[in-house]
C-alpha cells in the first residue's frame, strides 16, 4: 500500500507560480512512476504530467512550457513547479503513482489539492 500527501496548494492571482509537493510512503519510491492530474468543476480528471522511476517526463499540451514535474527519491517526493498560472489551470490536483509489485499493477492516489487562480 502506498500513501500519498499532497500539498503546496492554494489561491494565486493569473500569472503567479506555486509548487505542489507529493510525499509518497514506501522504500521503492525510486522505482514508482509518478504523475499529477487535475479535475475542474464538471470536466473529467486529467493528466497534467508524469515522470517515470527512470526520469522520462511527459506534460499536457496546455502546461508545456509553464509546468515542470520533478522527484526527488532521497525524500520519497514528486513536485510539480506551476508558472505562469492562468486562470483555467483551477482545479483539484490529484498525485498519482503507479507500481509494479510481483507482476501486479497498482494504482494509487492523493487527496488532491485545491488550485484556484484568479484572473
Amino acid at each position: 500500500q502506498v500513501q500519498l500527501v499532497e500539498s503546496g496548494g492554494g489561491l494565486v492571482q493569473a500569472g503567479g507560480s506555486l509548487r505542489l509537493s507529493c510525499a509518497a510512503s514506501g522504500s521503492r519510491f525510486s522505482r514508482y512512476d509518478m504523475g499529477w492530474y487535475r479535475q475542474a468543476p464538471g470536466k473529467q480528471r486529467e493528466l497534467v504530467a508524469a515522470i517515470t522511476g527512470g526520469g522520462i517526463t511527459n506534460y499536457a499540451d496546455s502546461v508545456k512550457g509553464r509546468f515542470t514535474i520533478s522527484r526527488d527519491n532521497a525524500k520519497n517526493t514528486v513536485y510539480l513547479q506551476m508558472n505562469s498560472l492562468k486562470p483555467e489551470d483551477t482545479a483539484v490536483y490529484y498525485c498519482n503513482a503507479k507500481t509494479v509489485v510481483i507482476g501486479v499493477r497498482n494504482i494509487y492516489w492523493g487527496q488532491g489539492t485545491q488550485v484556484t487562480v484568479s484572473s
